[in-house]
């Protein structure tokens, strides 16, 4: 009966021990998927912004227009020539995070 008990109790230990460890790994795992979403979604949005240059309409509104509501603040579009930038910070908890794996997409068109 002893040996079951501190058996029982190791398992816990370890529980505990591991425990920050997968969190840990399920944060970096969220945020590479998250800065992947936002690569997709900037360079869709710079698609956007190029095609609607390229027929007279405003690129900015039209990127704009291309994203979800959450990447408003974290936006910034670059229009030089027939081509439109888009740099996108991820969704994260921490700023210093997103900042670091902000993502760039861009895309270029002629006018008509």
């Amino acid at each position: 009966m002893n040996e079951t008990r501190r058996c029982s109790g190791q398992a816990t230990v370890e529980l505990v021990a591991a425990l920050p460890m997968g969190l840990l790994a399920g944060y970096v795992a969220f945020q590479l998927l998250a800065a992947g979403y936002a690569l997709s979604l900037a360079d869709g949005a710079a698609e956007a912004g190029a095609l609607a240059l390229a027929s007279g309409r405003p690129a900015r509104e039209a990127t704009r227009d291309a994203l979800p509501g959450w990447a408003e603040d974290d936006l910034e579009v670059g229009i030089r020539g027939g081509r439109v930038t888009v740099r996108l910070r991820p969704p994260s908890l921490s700023g210093a995070i997103a900042e670091r794996l902000t993502v760039t997409g861009s895309a270029a068109a002629r006018p008509r």
